[in-house]
C-alpha cells in the first residue's frame, strides 16, 4: 500500500485533522496527541496493511510502522495540512488531567531511582534499629539515616533540577530555587522552630481561621509567613513555573551582552521573594489540604479506601494516572506516614498470582517460560512483563488481578498499615512499612497478611475463571518462512528439521553489555516481536559499533536508532534504550550518516551511558531483525550472560 494511502486511513483512524493537537515520530511509531481517543477507530487501524499495531500509553496514541515510519510521518503531516514545527508543538495537548499527568511524571520519573533507593536505605536502618541490630546512637545508624534522609529533605533541590528540565529553563535556576528554600537560615524562621525557642511573633495574620499564620519577619516591610519546605513538593513545582515565565521575560528585553548575568540576577531576585511571599505559603495550604483530604478518605474507611485504590491502581499505572498520588504520599511521610500508597502493596503480588496460575497450567512452553521470569520479576516489584505479556492480553486474568489487588487493599487498610518512606518495589518495600518509632507491629504483619490475600485470590480465581482454551492446546510455533509466519504444531516443526538449515548469515554483538531475551524488554512492540525477532543488551559503556558489513539505512536524526541493511540482505534496526526519543538527541553523537558504507566493528553512535540513567531512562537495547520473514530461523545464539562487540548473537538460516 502506498504512504499516501496509509496516512489517509491513519488520519481518519485517529479521528481526523480536527482531532489531532500534534504528532512526532521516532524510529518504529507516529506518537499523536489526540483532542479525543474515543474517537479513534482503533480496530480498524490495527487492520490495516502497512500498520504493525496500536499502543495507547501516557497521553500518546501511538502507531507502530515499522522502518518506513519516517516516509508515513511525511505523508501524514501532508494528508494533516501541517508542517513539521506545528505538527510537533505540545502546546494544549489533551485534557488538564493528561496535562497534569505528563507534568508530574516529567518532574518526578528521573528521580524515581534514586528516591527508590534512598527510601530502601532508610527502610534498612529501620529495619536494623526496630532488630535490635544497631543503636540509634551508633555511627553506622547515623551515616545510613543520614544517607536515606538527604534525598527527602532536599527534595526541593532534586525537584528544582528536574522541574527545570520541564519547564524548559536552566537546571542551575530550579536548583538555586530548591535551595533556598532548605537553607539552614529559612528553615531556622519556620515558626514551629521560632517558638519553640520562646520567639515572640510580631502578629498573626488571619487570626481565627483555620489558616492563621504568625509572623516573624519581613521582606522590605511585607509580612513573610515561613513553612517547613524540606520534603515538600508543591512550593518548588509552582516555584520554577513561576520562575520559567519570568525568564522570558526577562530574555526578551534585558540586552544580549549582559543576558550571562542579568537574567539570572532579575529572575532570581524577583523569583526567590515571589515564592517566600505568595507561593509557598498558598501551595503550603494547599497542600496541606490535599494531604488532610487523603487522610480524611482513609479515616472515613480504611477499608473501602483499599477496595478502591488497591483494586484500580494497575490499570492507573498503565495510563500514567498514578502520578498523581505521589505527591500526596509524600506531602504525608513529610508529616509523619503515609496510609494511601501502602494499599497498593498487594497489587504486584496479586498480578504474579495469577501469571503463576497460567504458568502452571499451561501447555504451550514459550507461554511457560514468560510466565517463569515474569514471576521472578514481579517478585520484585516489576509487573510490566507480566501485564502486557500474559495478564493483559488474556483479559480475565488481568481483572482477576485487580479483584485480588483491591481485596488485598481491603486487608491492609484494616490493619491501619502506613508508609514511612519511599522505598523499592516488590519485597524491597516492606521495609518501607516499618515503623521507625513503634518498630514492627501488626500494621505491618497487615501489610504481609494483604499481600498474601492477593496473591492467593490472583492465584486460585485465575485457575478456576482465568485459564483459556488456547492456553491448554499443545504449543503453536510460530515459524518465519519467506510466504510469511507460519504457525504449525511442534511435531511439524521437528520434520522442517531447522536444526540442519544452512546458515546464512550471522550477526554480531554491536555492544558491550548483558544479554536479555527480547520478551522481557519494557516496551510491548519490541517484547511482543511484532518489530522482529532478536535480543536486547544492557549497555555496560556508550558505544555502539555496526554488527556486520553493510549501509546505514536509517538514522535517526536523535541519534538513539540506527537501521543497517547487510551485505548478506539482513536488515537489522538497533534501538538504543527505551523511549530516549524525549532526549532529543541530548547525550548522543552519530559517527556516521544515511547511505554510508560500514564495516563489522566500526563506531557508529556514542552515549553517554550514564547521565542517560540518572536522566531516569533505561538503556535496554533491542538488535531485531526487521526482514525477518525472509528467513525460516532468527535464533538467538544467547538468551543471557555477558557480551562483548564481535561476538555472534543471532543465527539466521
Amino acid at each position: 500500500m502506498a504512504y499516501e494511502e496509509i496516512a489517509k486511513i491513519i488520519v481518519d483512524g485517529v479521528g481526523g485533522r480536527k482531532n489531532v493537537n500534534s504528532v512526532v515520530h521516532c524510529t518504529t511509531r507516529l506518537r499523536f496527541k489526540l483532542k479525543d481517543d474515543d474517537k479513534a477507530k482503533t480496530d480498524v487501524l490495527k487492520d490495516t496493511d502497512g500498520i504493525v499495531t496500536v499502543v495507547q500509553s501516557g497521553g500518546q496514541y501511538q502507531v507502530v510502522i515499522g522502518n518506513k515510519v519516517a516516509d508515513v510521518y511525511k505523508a501524514v503531516l501532508s494528508e494533516l495540512g501541517m508542517d513539521e514545527q506545528e505538527a510537533s508543538s505540545d502546546e494544549a495537548t489533551g485534557s488538564l488531567l493528561d496535562r497534569f499527568v505528563d507534568l508530574i511524571s516529567g518532574i518526578f520519573a528521573p528521580a524515581l531511582g534514586y528516591m527508590a533507593a534512598t527510601g530502601m536505605i532508610k527502610g534498612l536502618a529501620a529495619l536494623c534499629l526496630s532488630m535490635g541490630w544497631l543503636s540509634d546512637k551508633s555511627g553506622t545508624y547515623l551515616i545510613l539515616n543520614a544517607l536515606g534522609d538527604s534525598f527527602f529533605y532536599f527534595l526541593p533541590v532534586m525537584l528544582g533540577y528536574t522541574a527545570s528540565l520541564k519547564f524548559k529553563v536552566s537546571p542551575f535556576l530550579g536548583m538555586v530555587l530548591g535551595a533556598t528554600l532548605v537553607y539552614p537560615t529559612i528553615v531556622g524562621m519556620n515558626p514551629a522552630t521560632l517558638a519553640a525557642g520562646g520567639a515572640k511573633p510580631l502578629f498573626t495574620l488571619f487570626a481565627g481561621s483555620i489558616f492563621a499564620s504568625p509572623v516573624y519577619d519581613t521582606f522590605l516591610g511585607i509580612p513573610v509567613i515561613m513553612m517547613n519546605y524540606t520534603s515538600s513538593v508543591i512550593p518548588i513545582i509552582l516555584a520554577v513555573w513561576f520562575a520559567s515565565k519570568v525568564n522570558k521575560l526577562t530574555e526578551k528585553y534585558i540586552p544580549e551582552s549582559t543576558k550571562v548575568f542579568l537574567v539570572p540576577f532579575t529572575n532570581l531576585l524577583i523569583s526567590i521573594p515571589v515564592t517566600l511571599l505568595v507561593i509557598g505559603p498558598i501551595s503550603t495550604w494547599a497542600s496541606n489540604a490535599v494531604g488532610a483530604a487523603s487522610i480524611a478518605l482513609i479515616n472515613f474507611s480504611p477499608i473501602l479506601a483499599g477496595l478502591v485504590i488497591g483494586g484500580l491502581w494497575q490499570v492507573l499505572v498503565m495510563f500514567g494516572l498514578h502520578w498523581g498520588l505521589i505527591p500526596i504520599a509524600i506531602l504525608n511521610m513529610a508529616s509523619g506516614a503515609d496510609p494511601m500508597l501502602v494499599l497498593t502493596f498487594a497489587c504486584s503480588w496479586a498480578q504474579i498470582g495469577a501469571v503463576l496460575a497460567i504458568t502452571m497450567r499451561t501447555k504451550n512452553e514459550k507461554l511457560r517460560g514468560l510466565g517463569i521470569s515474569a514471576f521472578i520479576t514481579g517478585i520484585f516489584g516489576i509487573t510490566e512483563p507480566a501485564i502486557y505479556g500474559i495478564t493483559l492480553p488474556r483479559r480475565k486474568p488481568f481483572i482477576i488481578s485487580c479483584i485480588g489487588g483491591a481485596l488485598g487493599g481491603a486487608i491492609i487498610g484494616m490493619f491501619g498499615s502506613k508508609g514511612y518512606q519511599m522505598g523499592g518495589m516488590g519485597v524491597f518495600a516492606l521495609p518501607s512499612y516499618i515503623n521507625p518509632n513503634g518498630g514492627i507491629g501488626m500494621p505491618f504483619w497487615g501489610t504481609i497478611i494483604g499481600a498474601l490475600i492477593g496473591f492467593i485470590v490472583g492465584l486460585v480465581l485465575t485457575l478456576m475463571f482465568g485459564i483459556s482454551k488456547e492456553d491448554l492446546v499443545e504449543e503453536k510455533v510460530a515459524v518465519a518462512t519467506p510466504a510469511g509466519n507460519v504457525a504449525v504444531d511442534t511435531e511439524e516443526v521437528d520434520d522442517l528439521d531447522t536444526e540442519n538449515l544452512s546458515v546464512l548469515e550471522d550477526i554480531s554483538s554491536p555492544l558491550n553489555g548483558e544479554i536479555i531475551p527480547l520478551e522481557k524488554v519494557k516496551d510491548e512492540v519490541f517484547a511482543s516481536k511484532a518489530m522482529g525477532p532478536g535480543i536486547a543488551i544492557q549497555p555496560a559503556d556508550g558505544n555502539l559499533y555496526a554488527p556486520a558489513d553493510g549501509k546505514v539505512e536509517m538514522i535517526f536524526p536523535t541519534g538513539h536508532a540506527i537501521g543497517i541493511s547487510t551485505s548478506n540482505g539482513a536488515q537489522i534496526m538497533v534501538h538504543l534504550g527505551m523511549d530516549t526519543v524525549q532526549l532529543d538527541g541530548k547525550f548522543f553523537e552519530t559517527h556516521v550518516k544515511k547511505d554510508d558504507e560500514v564495516k563489522k566493528g566500526q563506531l557508529l553512535i556514542s552515549f553517554d551511558l550514564e547521565e542517560i540513567q540518572k536522566a531516569g531512562y533505561d538503556m535496554e537495547t533491542p538488535i531485531v531483525v526487521t526482514n525477518f520473514k525472509d528467513y525460516q530461523v532468527v535464533e538467538p545464539l544467547k538468551n543471557s550472560g555477558a557480551i562483548k562487540v564481535g561476538d555472534e548473537i543471532l543465527e539466521l538460516k
